[in-house]
């Protein structure tokens, strides 16, 4: 088998996920060290395991793993909306790069283009009350309008309302779940699964195609959903929910968390008062959310914005995104390295670059642009 590259394509993460003793945890080490490919995998990867991969790259027709690997291009190759993602992808959504244990691909059905948009994951009680339903469909319909993406779990209640509204709105939604994005989970949800593929929308999953719901696999997907968000907005949640999680789950990716405040009387809305009593943001409106992610909602139009995996690919203004992602508003580093995906020092030099060519500057608060001479 030729392999022309130094870094693993569709094919090789395919097998690399099917190899004996391989599970996310092992394959999130190993990307964690960017080892060549092959050599520095083979080299750092287990004896039995560099075996099995050796025999698959020498000799597939005799591994065991070609048969499934064939088959998931197969899936893959049957409808033009059937993508894999891995880092590396053009459309690795670059804050995943962010989190502790990212998945180490990103099985995908739908609109890639849903992953362009800054987005905000919407999360709650699978059993809302009729004001946690409208809430959650006024949000999703007002993020919808203001360009950005509702992020959720295509279950119950909450997030489905959210997303259903951002989709009737026109917006971007895209839904992670807890099986294969084939399989149709809440099956009370067929609906809104068709809608998300019909109208620009993405499904998302870790798990490869044929994967039935587990219990196990819903707290894990959690943290895919709040990991492609910028925040996490918490509209009704009980003290012990799977809401909750996901709060927890993006103060530790350092994401922002927002809330709805509810009644005391409430039990849907304790986790809410709860979770603002640790120091979640207090949210009343689309505004309270945009006003505290104002290092990503400064004075660049939207239809310029450059898509979060996005690479500088020259010196030109028109052609490089860092520059395209300041304005007049200062940027912190952190969040221009979060929306370019650039490593923090190549950030620095080209930022400093920006500053020698008299096209950016430092000031208060972050890095701003400066007017063209």
């Amino acid at each position: 088998m030729a392999l022309s590259s130094s870094v693993p394509g569709a094919r090789e993460w395919l097998a690399l996920m099917r190899l004996p003793g391989m599970g996310p945890a092992r394959l999130a080490e190993m990307m964690a060290s960017s080892p060549a490919w092959p050599d520095g995998w083979l080299a750092r990867l287990p004896r039995g395991t560099a075996t099995s991969l050796r025999l698959w790259l020498d000799h597939p027709a005799r591994s065991p793993l070609n048969e499934t690997v064939e088959a998931d291009l197969a899936w893959l190759a049957a409808a033009p909306d059937r993508h894999l993602l891995y880092p590396g992808h053009a459309a690795w959504p670059a804050l995943l790069g962010q989190i502790a244990d990212p998945p180490p691909v990103l099985w995908a059905r739908g609109d890639l283009d849903a992953l362009l948009p800054l987005s905000l994951a919407i999360v709650g009680s699978r059993r809302p009350t009729r004001e946690g339903l409208t809430n959650a469909a006024a949000f999703g319909r007002e993020l919808a309008s203001r360009d950005w993406c509702v992020v959720s779990g295509l279950a119950l209640g909450v997030d489905g309302a959210a997303q259903h509204a951002a989709l009737e709105a026109g917006g971007r939604s895209v839904a992670v779940l807890g099986c294969g994005v084939d399989i149709i989970y809440p099956p009370r949800h067929a609906g809104l699964y068709h809608q998300l593929l019909e109208r620009g929308g993405l499904v998302l999953s870790e798990h490869p195609p044929g994967t039935r719901a587990r219990p196990g696999f819903f707290p894990r997907r959690n943290r895919i959903v709040t990991g492609l968000s910028l925040g996490v907005l918490v509209v009704e949640a009980a003290e012990k929910s799977g809401s909750l999680v996901s709060a927890r789950l993006a103060m530790e990716q350092n994401r922002e968390v927002f809330a709805l405040p509810g009644s005391i009387h409430n039990p849907q809305a304790r986790g809410c008062l709860d979770l603002i009593r640790q120091g979640a943001v207090l949210v009343r409106r689309v505004d309270d959310i945009l006003e505290e992610l104002t290092q990503w909602t400064a004075a660049v139009p939207r239809s310029l914005a450059p898509p979060p995996h996005a690479l500088p690919t020259g010196r030109a203004f028109s052609e490089d995104p860092l520059l395209r992602w300041l304005s007049d508003t200062p940027s912190p580093l952190d969040s221009l390295v979060s929306l370019t995906g650039l490593a923090v020092p190549d950030c620095q030099r080209r930022l400093l670059e920006l500053e020698l060519e008299g096209l950016a500057a430092q000031a208060p608060g972050g890095w701003v642009r400066l007017p063209r001479s």
